[in-house]
């Protein structure tokens, strides 16, 4: 029993270790990546769009569905329940 024991906590050990290796590693990486990045973005900054998005306008309305592809989509859906109603 004392050889079960002592595995759980070196596995304690080996999973706080790794996990503080883990956040270390990663927090150094946050810091050299934005310290790499600063100076970066200010020597090449991003380019800004030169063209305005169009607005739609009057002629250029957004339809619904048309009536027929309602229809259709109505009539198919009763078909499928009528065939799969197992009450």
């Amino acid at each position: 029993m004392e050889s079960v024991n002592q595995q759980f906590i070196e596995a304690g050990t080996l999973m706080i270790a790794g996990m503080v290796f883990v956040f270390a590693f990663l927090g150094i990486l946050v810091v050299f990546i934005n310290t790499v990045l600063v100076p970066l973005s200010k020597k090449f900054p991003d380019p800004q769009p030169t063209h305005k998005p169009k607005k739609l306008t009057k002629t250029a309305k957004v339809e619904g569905i048309q009536p027929n592809v309602v229809a259709a989509i109505s009539a198919a859906v009763s078909n499928f329940r009528q065939k799969h109603n197992k009450e």
